[in-house]
């Protein structure tokens, strides 16, 4: 397994030069003190948690995996203790509200330390990171009572989360959901059904769990229009708070998986467990959607980490490992053979492992950014902000663990027949990063929420929220020196805007164009977003190195990756253009019953 170092510099470059962070969150009400210093002090501390805690934790993790009794899940050896550590160190508040004993700084941190974390070890992140979206439900959507009993414990850590939506019969389609909530006299409800995929449904890293459960009131009407949303726990809570009986909820089983293995993916049989309504009846899906999104972002993270861990490994053995000579000369005289770094198809590999890991951290640390702006700023700035967040976050979620799955791929490709081989580790990454383009909603549920809700939805007006904001950009610097880059952006940014158009001007004629076109759709949105990125990144590289301000090293590296980017990958668009303007014919015209014949 490579040995796992925070890209410190990189995170520092995206935080306080890209998206200057200190300077918005001096403009953002409650998050004043969220000084460049103190941002960085605490992504300090996250990186040796990281580096010396969990990520030695992660190849034995996998190879011991989860064992399930019907006592319970038992997590692999160092897990819990190091989830103690997690604790005892404050970080499940770092992000939380005050008045629930959180520290209440930025989202961002929390998404940069849960990056680090995830990169070390994603499947013990798994536990404390389903919690985030617990909380978040429950500050939206609970009463104050509901606050009060769950939202502490949550944010102080001593317990977790989690989110119950799939049952066998119904994935993505929750309108087929048969799960029960029967009413009683004492105001509470008894839960019955059974829930698959629940993951860290239970362990023993934590006192309690507390479920956020969907189910169907008696007399709900049918589909997604008739689903509640309920809070389970694990165990009871008294009066008083402290935890009383085990409720009647049991993990029947563990799945055994292609990867995540040290992370429980728990059977959980409801049998008249009891469990107190969020939110208003018969809505909540509505209520869940705040836990899908910021699991939506998170399950993103999960992308970048497997890409940035594979990376490192690829990396590091390229530059070891000797194999031929370079085409145009030795590069090393001395020795037997040149480092694998020095042949072009290497270094294609590994400068697309870079400029998507590189691009996908300001992405993602970007639609973090807005998410503290959707909770600190004036109305007019958190509608735009949420706006941005609803149109960004399908792609983010699809692209990006897309992205970094191929990403994970390319790692394992550098170290050619070791990478199969299991004591290396990568073979390791490429299967938990796999899992990452199924969680909350498949590449498929993603692009058809973008194109279907997002941009056909809205008329458009999503995307030429966003576009506008990238349209400012190319003309704010369009100037000689950054012609390579923001030309390029802006006809992208065009033709992104005419393909919306002419794929909704297919689909009032036919629905299925919009289906048929959108995961290339979606695909091609993600490209063109990072280059919106990687442009502002260039531009703000080559402003560095005019002022010989810092390490010009880095800069001119970020220049090298931005260039890389638009004349390699991004021409990837022109294929998924041509295949979503191809039109919905090729796709539906065969009969289910042909596609066997043969």
């Amino acid at each position: 397994m490579p040995a796992y170092k925070a890209p410190l510099r990189d995170i520092r470059f995206v935080m306080n030069e890209l998206l200057e962070s200190e300077t918005l969150y001096q403009g953002l009400p409650g998050y004043e003190e969220a000084s460049q210093d103190l941002m960085d002090a605490i992504v300090d501390e996250g990186a040796r948690f990281a580096e010396n805690v969990l990520a030695p934790l992660n190849q034995s993790g996998d190879e011991e995996g989860c064992s399930w009794t019907e006592a319970g899940v038992t997590t692999p050896r160092g897990f819990p203790e190091a989830y103690r550590q997690f604790v005892d160190n404050g970080w499940p508040a770092l992000a939380a509200d005050t008045e629930y004993g959180g520290q209440g700084l930025p989202n961002l941190l929390g998404i940069v330390v849960n990056e680090m974390a995830g990169t070390a070890n994603w499947s013990w992140l798994m536990y404390p990171g389903l919690s985030h979206g617990a909380i978040k439900t429950i500050e939206e959507h609970g009463d104050s009572e509901q606050k009060q009993t769950y939202l502490t414990r949550l944010i102080e850590g001593s317990w977790t989360g989690t989110m119950c939506l799939t049952e066998a019969h119904c994935g993505s389609d929750l309108g087929l959901l048969r799960s029960k909530a029967e009413p009683r006299a004492d105001g509470s409800y008894a839960i019955s059904g059974t829930k698959i995929f629940i993951s860290a449904g239970d362990h023993d890293m934590a006192e309690n769990i507390v479920h956020i459960v969907l189910a169907r009131l008696p007399d709900a009407p049918p589909g997604t229009k008739g689903i509640s949303l309920f809070i389970v726990p694990k165990f009871k809570v008294n009066a008083d708070g402290s935890l009383g009986e085990r409720n009647a909820v049991h993990c029947a089983s563990i799945e055994k998986k292609m990867g995540i293995k040290a992370s429980a993916t728990c059977v959980l049989n409801f049998d008249g467990a009891t469990g107190y309504l969020i939110g208003p009846p018969n809505r909540g899906l509505n209520c869940m959607f705040t836990f899908m999104n910021t699991a939506r972002i998170g399950t993103a993270v999960q992308g970048l980490a497997h890409g940035e861990l594979s990376f490192q490994g690829a990396l590091a053995y390229a530059r070891d490992r000797l194999a031929m000579r370079s085409l145009t000369g030795p590069k090393n005289p001395d020795g037997p053979a040149d480092p694998i770094i020095v042949h072009p198809d290497v270094r294609r590999m590994l400068l697309t492992q870079k400029a998507f890991v590189e691009g996908s951290r300001a992405f993602l640390y970007y639609l973090a950014q807005q998410g503290d702006v959707i909770d600190a700023g004036s109305p007019e700035q958190a509608k735009a902000a949420d706006d941005l967040l609803a149109f960004l976050t399908p792609i983010a979620k699809a692209f990006v663990t897309e992205t970094g799955y191929e990403t994970a791929n390319l790692g394992l490709q550098v170290f050619g027949g070791h990478g199969f081989i299991k004591e290396w580790g990568m073979e390791q990454i490429v299967r938990d990063a796999r899992i990452a383009m199924l969680y909350e909603g498949t590449t498929g549920i993603q692009a058809l929420d973008l194109i279907g809700r997002k941009v056909l939805g809205s008329g458009g007006k999503l995307l030429a929220g966003f576009t506008d904001i990238v349209g400012a950009f190319c003309e704010e610097h369009a100037d000689a020196a950054d012609a390579e880059f923001i030309s390029v952006l802006e006809a992208y940014k065009d033709e992104w805007l005419q393909l919306s158009l002419k794929i909704g001007e297919k689909a009032m004629q036919n629905p299925d164009e919009a289906g048929a076109a959108s995961v290339d759709y979606l695909m091609y949105s993600g490209y063109v977003t990072l280059a919106y990125f990687w442009a502002r990144m260039a531009v703000l590289a080559r402003q560095k190195i005019a002022a010989a301000e810092g390490d010009t090293s880095f800069y001119q590296a970020k220049l090298m990756t931005a260039r890389f980017y638009f004349d390699r990958l991004l021409p990837r668009t022109l294929s998924h253009k041509q295949a979503l303007m191809s039109g919905a014919d090729n796709l539906m015209q065969m009969p289910a019953a042909l596609f066997d014949v043969g």
